[in-house]
């Protein structure tokens, strides 16, 4: 059977007050695949929330501390993916049109009897993995094209992948030849303010307006790089703490005192900023330094 979380057997979670049925399940489950039994809701929804190893659940309707019902509204309800996404196969005795249909509707992936023979049981579970396997498959083609990615198609600022990538290298040669070098981290404050009033489309216009106008004073062996959905990260080749301070003190100038017209109005920016060097900051990495830089950033939006 095709799963892909780990490299032992697939996991699978079987609730259900009958003893009987849960036997039943293991015998027929358990030479292809690890099961794991709770005898009630509550119990089983503990096992889903603590062991992240379970890739499929068979869950009883009714059963003694919450029902089936209770558990799929935790499973389809939690703020955790895994969790959310996780697929949930009802087992019941009764199967008449009116359960099948309020199962589907609390977030069900499929429904069985529980007199289904072994067969029927083991072709859903191996349907439900391959879907599992497709769906990974695809989170990690989009996570590999993400990285191979140099820029970000918004800004055109380097993508943040391929900036730490370059940093490294900045790092290394700093280290090497005893050369200063800086990172200075920078938030638009009121991204989300401006895309929650004029929309997304005219906030990342803004972002790109800002990432064009600020490679427009780096130089060529400087590197802009978008970090998060509001903010970015430069990188400052040969740059020592007091230069990086200034240069951070022209840049938030720049930002507030920006006037971005658009329909008749002008948008205002708002802009928070921290600044990480080697010499002045003991740190050991490129990520150390990127997350100092960061965290002063952090500290800068709170008014510390």
């Amino acid at each position: 059977m095709a799963h892909k979380r780990g490299t032992g057997r697939a996991r699978v979670l079987v609730i259900d007050d009958s003893k009987f049925v849960r036997t039943t399940f293991r015998r027929i489950l358990e030479s292809s695949m690890d099961v794991r039994e709770e005898a009630d809701g509550e119990a089983g929804w503990q096992a889903i929330a603590s062991d992240a190893a379970i890739l499929l659940v068979f869950c009883d309707i009714s059963m003694p501390r919450m029902d089936g019902f209770e558990v799929l509204g935790q499973v389809r309800g939690s703020s955790d993916e895994r969790i959310r996404q996780l697929p949930v196969i009802v087992i019941s005795g009764d199967e008449d049109e009116a359960t099948r249909r309020r199962v589907r509707e609390c977030g069900a992936t499929d429904f069985i009897s529980k007199n289904a023979d072994a067969t029927v049981v083991l072709s859903r579970i191996d349907n439900q993995l391959r879907l599992i396997r497709a769906s990974e498959d695809a989170k990690e083609s989009r996570k590999a094209a993400a990285q191979s990615a140099t820029h970000d198609p918004l800004t055109g600022a380097f993508s943040l992948h391929y900036l730490l990538t370059e940093g490294r290298k900045q790092y290394a040669y700093a280290r090497r030849h005893a050369t200063p070098l800086a990172v200075v981290a920078f938030r638009i404050d009121s991204h989300r303010q401006i895309a929650a009033k004029e929309g997304p489309e005219v906030a990342g216009q803004l972002l790109a307006k800002i990432a064009n106008a600020i490679q427009g004073v780096l130089r060529a062996e400087d590197a802009l790089g978008r970090s998060s959905e509001d903010a970015f990260t430069v990188i400052l080749a040969g740059t020592s703490s007091q230069q990086a301070a200034a240069f951070a003190r022209r840049l938030r100038e720049q930002l507030v005192n920006a006037r971005i017209e658009f329909q008749g109005r002008t948008l205002r920016i708002q802009a928070s900023i921290g600044v990480a060097a080697l010499g002045a900051d003991a740190a050991a990495s490129m990520e150390e330094l990127m997350r100092l830089a960061s965290s002063r950033l952090a500290k800068a939006e709170a008014g510390a």
